[in-house]
């Protein structure tokens, strides 16, 4: 037997498989990878060293209105780490700037005052002017129209700075290639709208809108446009092992210092696809497997490796539910999931309905395979979403063997599904 470990929220789940039937386990390089130096270290030495720009104190001399574009709550970005060194190298540049912390949360809910004292620490929440972008209700500046089409319109706060940079994280993203740079633009702080036109169907179904891929990404490439009309002028990203250690910082240009930083992610998260009648995947653990939403993610690494008709075996705690009113009544108020696919694909550039995209991944994955889902979200919920409910890897796997009817079964295990690029 072999016993396999899956984050699970904050803590884990394991697994112990027959070793005659395991296809294959598919870890990235950056899942235990360990840095030589401490998070704070590396995010001074790459402030230090800035990709393709000056450093960012001398960006910021002269400057009165500075935005810093930041996370929100669902992603892990080590923001006491970031922030506090970006904010010192602004102050170093520009003593008196005004400064305002903006949380991009897309299309989000807004993140409370908890999470972002959690995220940032209560000094920076007490001492900085800190604001919740909203798609709906913030004041938005149009600054023109997308390669896509659609109108560009992102938080006013943003246009109006002197100087506007970001802080992030990069990873495997499952359609725009990978997160971070110019994502905290688009979707971070654009309007509802803006994002709709983004995220249409005809972009989600291109080839190339898929995990890892930047070239000829449409999706992509309306973020990069969007990223330099808004004038984003440095970024600090890093990229996070399996335990959300730093083990990489960058900074710079925000398109150069993304790609080096995305060069570096590929180098140690591709893999090779391992066919099997059942993969076991997971969305990393918390803050990424909160919802069902965001568990699509992880789902599109198991799409990738999974035999036709077979199974995926999904866990991700989900203790805030489906993640979306949206994307749960596109799912659960029609059983035809083709029907429903086929709408999407009628719909133009500038008719993208709210959460559309995800639903459009999640209906490709389960034309390929049946998912049982392991979590913590109502079973009735689950069902609407035409997945079969588990709360525990064991149960699930006896529901995946009787479905696929074998006696020589094979299974991939993937403990990590956000963090890998299966190929």
């Amino acid at each position: 037997m072999m016993e396999f470990c899956f984050p699970y929220g904050k803590q884990q789940l394991t697994l112990q498989l027959e070793e005659q039937h395991i296809q294959g386990v598919l870890l990235s390089q950056i899942h235990h990878y360990k840095a030589a130096k401490g998070p704070a270290e590396l995010v001074e030495d790459a402030l230090k060293h800035p990709v393709g720009t000056l450093p960012l104190s001398q960006l910021a001399e002269g400057k009165k209105n500075i935005v810093v574009i930041a996370s929100d709550h669902t992603r892990p970005v080590p923001s006491k780490v970031i922030i506090p060194a970006m904010l010192r190298e602004i102050r170093k540049g520009s003593p008196d700037a005004h400064i305002t912390i903006l949380i991009a949360t897309g299309c989000h809910r807004g993140t409370t005052q908890k999470e972002l004292v959690e995220k940032f620490g209560p000094e920076i929440v007490a001492s900085e002017d800190i604001e919740v972008h909203d798609c709906d209700r913030s004041p938005m500046v149009s600054i023109g129209t997308l390669p896509s089409g659609g109108d560009c319109a992102v938080n006013r706060l943003a246009v109006e700075a002197d100087l506007l940079v970001s802080e992030g994280f990069i990873e495997p993203h499952f359609f725009a290639g990978f997160s971070g740079g110019r994502k905290s633009v688009l979707p971070g702080i654009a309007s509802r709208s803006t994002v709709l036109a983004n995220h249409c169907s005809e972009f989600i179904a291109d080839p190339c809108s898929r995990t890892g891929i930047l070239e000829n990404n449409p999706i992509h490439k309306d973020m990069l446009w969007a990223c330099k009309k808004a004038r984003l002028a440095f970024i600090v990203n890093v990229v996070l092992n399996a335990e959300k250690e730093v083990i990489y910082a960058v900074a710079g240009d925000a398109e150069q210092a993304h790609q080096e930083g995305c060069r570096f992610l590929l180098s140690l998260c591709q893999v090779q696809s391992r066919a099997a009648d059942i993969v076991i995947s997971t969305n990393g653990g918390y803050p990424l497997d909160q919802n069902i939403y965001q568990a699509v993610k992880g789902m599109t690494a198991a799409e990738a490796t999974v035999k036709p008709g077979g199974v995926i075996i999904m866990a991700a705690k989900s203790d805030d539910g489906h993640g979306g009113e949206h994307f749960y009544h596109q799912m659960a108020d029609e059983k035809d999931i083709g029907k429903t696919l086929s709408l999407f694909l009628e719909r133009g550039r500038n008719e993208t309905q709210a959460d559309q995209w995800q639903s459009q991944i999640f209906i490709r994955v389960l034309h390929r395979a049946t998912v049982i889902y392991v979590s913590d979200a109502p079973d009735e919920m689950v069902r609407g979403l035409h997945m079969i409910p588990a709360h525990s890897l064991e149960a699930a796997m006896e529901l995946a063997k009787d479905i696929v009817r074998k006696e020589d079964y094979t299974v991939t295990v993937i403990p990590d599904g956000v963090s890998v690029i299966v190929r």
